[in-house]
């Protein structure tokens, strides 16, 4: 009696395992996700981090699986050039070339744009299958804390204050501009690896264009990650982000759902960089820009010297967005349940210093810029600092000399003696 006893609860303890994975989600919903994102490959590529790339007919991207792209016919490159104002850091001529792990692999054919590809490990470390490849919502506190700003490029000239929310599961350290109609922003990051504590907490350094109410904004977003949950490592990864309700419902990272139009097969969203930066040696940057196409309203991704990586296109997938963003953000962020908290996590932001301690020791971003409808790149009318827990991480806008662009640097390392 016993022993049957005992071979009905396995029996049921099995059948459970067999249809919920992590208490998450049950294998058919998982391989039904796989084959949605997954498109059929025209050529496969083996990394050597360890990713599959797959070369996907531009047409068969995951971008047209959305309702309002069913019939979108593709703009394959933008119809606008920027001019840029001549003013530029010391750092300029320094400038070291970063390249994608994969691309020592091989390249995707004319035609096709690369794809990493989802596997079931992936999905099963995510909170849910709904849930994988999308950042955690917002959850806000308050929004009546203050920020300083400052008129002109100098950043002591000024001081006025802007209200900034304060949310309860993610930490920031940001360059701030607000209040114009913006077409666009670009930057010099810094390119480190950070340390990441757990696997459900991640760290970035990028660029933010938002636009509309505080607590429904739409936001589309790029620049470099390190996010052990998502990619399954604590490489550093080239990553883009939109969404249309903060976060709440919509939007992913890269080419997690659809949305995001893919044009070029030179760069992977998802795909690791390198080389990194370290500490008072060689210091690398990944060029980012997010510019907003004046006649079609896609807004475009550039990476590295002006190559267009796709767009989001505004028209059919965004509503505010698609007249220009009206705040711009550059810097980075942390997110884990253990921020403004004790005990904070120990993940690191930027390159896990403090931005006191300057060019080769602190993360920064250099070449700063926006655009608006003059079509012109050129460094913000006004800027502003801020940092949420300035004793974890911080955000100093610095300017070496007379005549130079200030260059912003931000991060720290989390946990610490003051941030307990």
């Amino acid at each position: 009696m016993a022993n049957f006893i005992f071979r009905v609860l396995l029996t049921l303890v099995l059948s459970y395992l067999c249809n919920r994975v992590n208490g998450k989600a049950n294998f058919k919903e998982i391989d039904e996700k796989l084959k949605q994102l997954n498109k059929p490959a025209v050529k496969t590529i083996q990394s050597e981090d360890g990713d599959i790339i797959d070369c996907v007919d531009i047409y068969k991207q995951p971008a047209f699986d959305h309702h309002a792209l069913k019939n979108h016919i593709i703009q394959m490159k933008p119809s606008f050039d920027l001019k840029e104002e001549r003013l530029s850091s010391k750092n300029e001529s320094t400038k070291l070339a970063i390249f994608q792990t994969w691309q020592r692999s091989g390249s995707c054919p004319e035609g096709t744009v690369p794809i990493r590809r989802i596997r079931r490990e992936d999905l099963l470390r995510a909170k849910s299958v709904q849930q994988f490849g999308r950042k955690p919502h917002e959850v806000v506190l308050k929004s009546n804390t203050t920020v300083e700003h400052k008129d002109g490029q100098l950043p002591s000239i000024n001081t006025t204050a802007l209200a900034m929310p304060v949310i309860v599961n993610r930490s920031a350290a940001t360059l701030v501009t607000v209040g114009y109609n913006y077409i666009g922003a670009k930057a010099d990051i810094n390119v480190w690896t950070p340390n990441v504590e757990a696997q459900d907490e991640y760290t970035t350094a990028q660029i933010w264009l938002k636009a509309g109410p505080g607590d429904n904004f739409e936001s589309i977003e790029s620049g470099w990650t390190v996010n052990p949950q998502l990619y399954g490592d604590k490489r550093t990864r080239l990553f883009a982000h939109w969404t249309k309700d903060s976060y709440k419902t919509t939007g992913c990272f890269d080419m997690t759902c659809s949305g995001f139009v893919q044009t070029s097969s030179q760069y992977l969203l998802g795909g690791s960089i390198e080389p990194v930066s370290t500490e008072f040696g060689q210091q690398y940057d990944l060029t980012v820009g997010i510019y907003m196409d004046p006649n079609t309203a896609n807004w475009w991704l550039k990476i590295g010297k002006d190559i267009p990586v796709g767009y989001w296109p505004a028209s059919t997938l965004l509503f505010y967005l698609n007249h220009s963003s009206t705040l711009v953000e550059w810097g980075g962020q942390v997110y884990s349940s253990n921020v403004k908290k004790k005990p904070h996590t120990k993940t690191g932001m930027g390159s896990g210093q403090f931005a006191s301690g300057l060019r080769g020791n602190a993360c920064y971003m250099d070449n700063i810029a926006i655009v608006d409808f003059s079509m012109q790149l050129k460094y913000p009318q006004w800027v502003g600092t801020w940092a949420d827990e300035q004793y974890c991480y911080t955000a100093l806008n610095y300017q070496e000399g007379y005549g130079t662009l200030p260059i912003f640097y931000f991060g720290g390392p989390g946990q610490n003696y003051n941030c307990p």
